[in-house]
């Protein structure tokens, strides 16, 4: 068996249908948001590795896709049974106490309302009420931080809380929002030196977790990335690839190899890229995850696995410093 058939943690962005629009969004969700069938999200939990530890249920905003946010926690308790703790990331808006008890029904065990910042609709203002709704319903709230601690999920019982947290100038937008509406609307913070690649979310440690930092995957609807922001073409398809066997492919790849060590300036260099030139371009780019979106645009294969070049012409190639 792969040792990818075990992971720590799994992110799924299971869809980009939101009752609110925010300019920060990273994958432009809102109203008309992507989304994908119950067919395929139950395709993707049979895809999915044969253990997982953590399972974040995200969006979009889940409770926006009910019916389905349903079906899938119906599926991962049929698969997992409560071995897997399942969190959910909400702005909290279209949460009732009918709702919350049947997600916990469902075996949700750790609720993050990630919307308590100025972006968001009601940027907070809920926050009293959804206390009080958590207390009636016996949810813990005194872990308000994310549980990003192993020891949070790695326990066999799960007991019911509750968090909150929202973006910020100096992080989330940061590294990871120069996409979506935030690089539309031009409101991503410029910082070559914020390597978000070394931090939890980002690519660091997807392959074998880090110090203080889970092993992680992100799934952006189907599409299978070492990271939250994502590649700029998927690893893989988790509709009709298991997650072991893409991760298992990755993992002999140099270039994978330096995202799992959170060092995307030098991912290029087994195919000829050199630091030099990719620290160049950063410096241009102004954004670590943009240098990682040309990467993967201009020069590096992500079917063949081999430079763009060499896919093309057979041969190795350097590029040169302009």
């Amino acid at each position: 068996m792969s040792k990818y058939n075990h992971c720590e943690s799994v992110y799924w962005v299971f869809t980009q249908l939101c009752n609110d629009k925010c300019d920060h969004c990273y994958n432009l969700s809102g109203p008309q948001g992507a989304r994908i069938s119950e067919a395929e999200c139950l395709q993707i939990i049979d895809n999915l590795p044969d253990r997982i530890d953590r399972l974040i249920l995200s969006g979009g905003e889940p409770l926006a896709d009910k019916k389905l946010l349903f079906a899938i926690l119906d599926g991962i308790q049929a698969r997992y049974a409560k071995s897997t703790q399942v969190m959910l990331q909400t702005n909290g808006d279209l949460l009732s106490g009918e709702i919350l008890d049947v997600l916990i029904e469902k075996g949700v065990s750790r609720f993050d309302i990630a919307s308590i910042d100025r972006f968001h609709k009601h940027a907070g203002s809920r926050l009293m009420e959804l206390a009080e709704l958590f207390e009636s319903r016996g949810v813990n709230g005194d872990d308000k931080d994310p549980l990003i601690e192993k020891d949070s999920y790695l326990v066999k019982s799960h007991p019911l809380s509750w968090g909150y947290w929202g973006a910020t100038d100096d992080m989330w937008l940061g590294g990871n929002w120069a996409r979506g509406r935030a690089l539309e609307k031009n409101i991503w913070l410029r910082d070559p030196n914020h390597n978000f690649c070394k931090i939890l979310s980002g690519g660091i440690g997807f392959l074998s977790g880090a110090e203080n930092i889970p092993q992680e995957i992100s799934i952006q609807l189907w599409r299978i990335n070492p990271c939250c922001p994502g590649t700029y073409k998927a690893m893989g398809d988790a509709r009709v690839e298991k997650v072991a066997d893409v991760l298992a492919r990755v993992a002999q790849s140099p270039v994978f190899q330096k995202i799992n060590a959170g060092d995307p300036l030098g991912m290029g260099e087994s195919i000829g890229i050199s630091r030099e030139f990719a620290e160049g371009r950063n410096a241009e780019l102004q954004n670590v995850c943009l240098w990682c979106d040309e990467f993967f645009r201009d020069y590096f294969d992500m079917e063949t696995m081999q430079s763009r070049f060499e896919a093309e012409n057979g041969v190795d190639f350097k590029v040169k410093l302009p």
